[in-house]
């Protein structure tokens, strides 16, 4: 099986995606991915019902004390 990883906004760009891995490059399964680093809890709740309407397996990764420690 075929298995593509997909770091997920949620938004048009990434949305659009997840059909195109499919029928244009033939992966079988889009897992998608959404990094939490701080952004509203609202974006990543939409992202992740998003996800789960397009029919992909989605996780969420919480970052925020990696990036507020790592890269703020």
């Amino acid at each position: 099986m075929k298995t593509v990883v997909l770091v997920y906004s949620g938004g048009l760009d990434t949305s659009v995606c997840i059909p195109l891995m499919k029928e244009e490059y033939g992966y079988e399964k889009v897992v998608t991915v959404t990094v939490d680093v701080g952004q509203p809890a609202e974006d990543i709740k939409q992202a992740a019902e998003k996800a789960k309407i397009l029919g992909t397996e989605h996780y969420t990764i919480d970052a925020k004390e990696e990036f507020a420690r790592d890269y703020c």
